[in-house]
């Protein structure tokens, strides 16, 4: 049912000019909003099953066949990335709906935040179909325009700051994709993907390779890849939970589908798997032992987030089918545990009134269902078996020693290293912020915590903090993503099959093309 494809897309920009319309009508922005995202999380639902099953689908917009008009694609990937994104989407919607009938709207005004928002899910959704470069670069450029409003909303200072960070580098980001958008175009003529995976290939090395790394570049900053992901941890934290939960969850999650995508169509027989190995390594490690130095949580989960990017890298840069296989698993555990963590984030500022590890103690008491809903993440993103986690970086492991190099080896290794550095940094929050008792915090002290870091603009330690309370839909929708995680792995052998079948047709070019140009290509 290739007529599914364009409602990905229509169905979130029509919702949100509705809710612009009904500006006023709070309940009815809600309704339009959560059946919109409802009605895509069943439309991509069917389509990765439709997909799985019968192969690719591909809609020529307007009815201009490609390469004169817009190609929308949807292959297995896509399904996958497209399914797990709209779930997240309306799980971190519903939850936004409880925080702000709780606090009566403050940090996320329906007026603004609902049309943004799904502007914000049409931008995600039109990166995933795109069958060029152009409307990939569209979809980026829409999830910048929104992204900035909800990361900016409340317009206190440290957002606004924040929201000036991120708008730059997503600019100078945005240029290097533009600028390889024209050098490509102007080399082979076009920028329809299919069509550039042959014609890019006839282009002389040296102007392959340069091509290349621009692409490489202007993903990577979007991807939030070692050295070019020193704005993410500064972004991120100063969102409201919502905001900061599905950015950290999918907008990192783009750029990385952006590079598999490089790697396996445009320039499938240009080999850079070596810097892919190396910078993976580095995202790791340096990821990781920044968050260690941190005593806020949210800022300890946007370096980790940067760390694990790292794994999926790693994944890239091995170009095996089985490798590729357990990036995209890995990809899918990613959304769903680092989503999770940064809604639990949300729940335990509201119980303990702060996020630093020096101002929160007692919250088992407190919440003991909160300590859980955070626990049960947190082991997962450290890689305790048998979950998620465990299983990704496992099967990234065994496609990594089933290919065996130096880099390899060392790109293990650094993942090893870096999945127990999670457990540890996460595991210390815990005991720290759950398990201590309330009467420790005044003058503790404990080398556990005494170099660690505050967050720019933390507030003084004496400042008393303000507890609110936590309403039931933030609970139940934090507890059913926490479940999603466990059932990442009751069902991680159908859920790997698939990533194994959508590995294969990336490795294999000819059956894109073929997709697209069921005649050949022009």
């Amino acid at each position: 049912m290739p007529e599914l494809i364009p409602l990905m897309v229509l169905i979130p920009l029509i919702a949100a000019a509705l809710t612009v319309i009904f500006g006023r009508q709070p309940r009815l922005q809600v309704a339009i909003s959560s059946t919109a995202l409802t009605a895509t999380v069943a439309i991509s639902a069917v389509q990765i099953a439709l997909i799985d099953q019968n192969g690719p689908a591909v809609v020529a917009v307007g009815g201009w066949a490609a390469p004169w008009g817009i190609a929308l694609v949807v292959d297995r990937l896509s399904a996958i990335m497209l399914l797990i994104s709209a779930i997240m989407l309306l799980g971190v919607l519903i939850y936004s709906i409880g925080q702000g009938v709780a606090d009566r709207h403050r940090e996320t005004p329906v007026s603004i935040f609902h049309p943004s928002y799904l502007i914000l899910s049409a931008g995600v959704f039109t990166t995933f179909i795109a069958g060029d470069l152009f409307n990939l670069y569209v979809g980026f450029e829409v999830l910048l325009a929104s992204s900035y409003v909800l990361l900016t909303l409340g317009g206190t200072g440290e957002r606004i700051r924040a929201g000036v960070t991120y708008i730059i580098v997503s600019l100078v980001s945005s240029l290097f994709f533009l600028a390889s958008i024209a050098l490509i175009y102007g080399a082979t003529g076009t920028v329809n993907m299919a069509q550039l995976s042959v014609r890019l290939g006839e282009l002389p090395a040296d102007v392959q390779l340069v091509l290349h790394v621009l692409l490489l570049i202007g993903f990577g900053i979007k991807a939030a890849v070692f050295p070019l992901s020193f704005w993410l941890p500064d972004s991120y934290p100063t969102a409201p939970a919502p905001v900061t939960a599905v950015f950290a969850g999918l907008l990192t999650k783009v750029g990385v589908y952006a590079l598999i995508r490089t790697e396996t169509v445009l320039f499938a027989g240009h080999d850079l798997s070596a810097l892919f190995l190396v910078i993976g390594s580095l995202t790791m490690i340096v990821g990781i032992l920044g968050a260690l130095a941190q005593a806020d949580i949210k800022r300890l989960l946007s370096f980790t987030l940067v760390s694990h990017i790292g794994y999926m890298l790693f994944g890239i840069g091995l170009a095996t089918t089985l490798g590729l296989a357990a990036t995209i698993y890995y990809v899918v555990h990613h959304i769903t545990v680092q989503t999770t963590l940064f809604l639990t984030t949300g729940l335990i500022e509201r119980t303990g009134g702060a996020t630093s590890i020096n101002r929160l103690a007692g919250l088992l008491k407190a919440s003991p269902l909160v300590a859980i809903l955070f626990f049960i993440p947190a082991l997962n993103l450290g890689g305790i078996p048998p979950f998620s986690g465990f299983i990704g970086k496992v099967g990234l492991f065994m496609a990594g020693a089933a290919a065996p190099s130096p880099l390899v080896w060392i790109g293990i290794a650094a993942g090893a290293i870096t999945s127990l550095l999670t457990l540890y940094a996460l595991t210390r929050f815990w005991n720290m912020a759950f398990w201590r008792g309330k009467g420790e915090l005044k003058g503790y002290e404990s080398v556990l915590i005494e170099s660690l870091q505050e967050a720019p603009e933390a507030p003084d330690a004496s400042v008393a903090v303000k507890t609110r309370t936590v309403p039931a839909t933030m609970l139940a929708v934090t507890a059913g993503m926490v479940a999603l995680t466990v059932a990442l792995t009751v069902f991680a052998g159908p859920l790997f099959g698939i990533a194994e079948r959508a590995a294969e047709d990336l490795k294999t070019p000819a059956f894109y093309i073929d997709t697209v140009f069921p005649g050949g290509v022009q």
